[in-house]
């Protein structure tokens, strides 16, 4: 994994961007984020398909101390919704079968943003007027070869330090 770039946006925020070079890399970068999470975070995944969005989030779940095997942690592409209990309740919604921003929130969007829970959003892009006024983590990852990644992350949370 190659930091591209890491700026301050702010006091309070940082932007990132990564170069992963395979699964793996873009796992372990997942797992340093969940490692660090506090509670209440909100996570918007952008992606096309195949571009990484569910390993990232199987990091995640395992740095959280998810009492799942991160092998199980799976997109909930039908079901809509996975909760992954452990240090945190982390809740992995998949959007991608969401019409719009009323059919997100009636999946209970709303009940799952408190203070002990990490809530990750697959396909975000497809439910951001739900969005509004949340201050979430944008994370957009994209193709760059077969197995080689970009990742940008914006607006995480100063406590989160992703740079060495």
């Amino acid at each position: 994994m190659t930091i591209l770039r890491g700026t301050a946006r702010g006091r309070m925020t940082m932007d990132y961007e990564f170069v992963s070079n395979s699964v793996e890399e873009t796992i372990a970068i997942g797992r340093r984020i969940g490692e660090q999470l506090r509670g209440g975070e909100v996570f918007a995944f952008i992606g096309t398909l195949g571009s990484g969005k569910t390993y990232f989030i199987k990091g995640i779940a395992a740095g959280a101390g998810a009492k799942s095997d991160p092998a199980t942690v799976s997109s909930p592409t039908f079901v809509l919704v996975n909760e992954y209990g452990g240090r945190l309740d982390i809740y992995h919604i998949d959007a991608y079968r969401i019409n719009n921003a009323s059919d997100f929130e009636m999946i209970g969007f709303d009940d799952f943003c408190y203070g002990e829970s990490a809530v990750l959003i697959e396909w975000a892009d497809k439910v951001m007027e739900a969005l509004k006024g949340i201050n979430y983590i944008r994370i957009e990852l994209a193709h760059s070869g077969e197995e080689r990644r970009i990742i940008r992350i914006f607006n995480m949370p100063e406590y989160i330090v992703l740079s060495k």
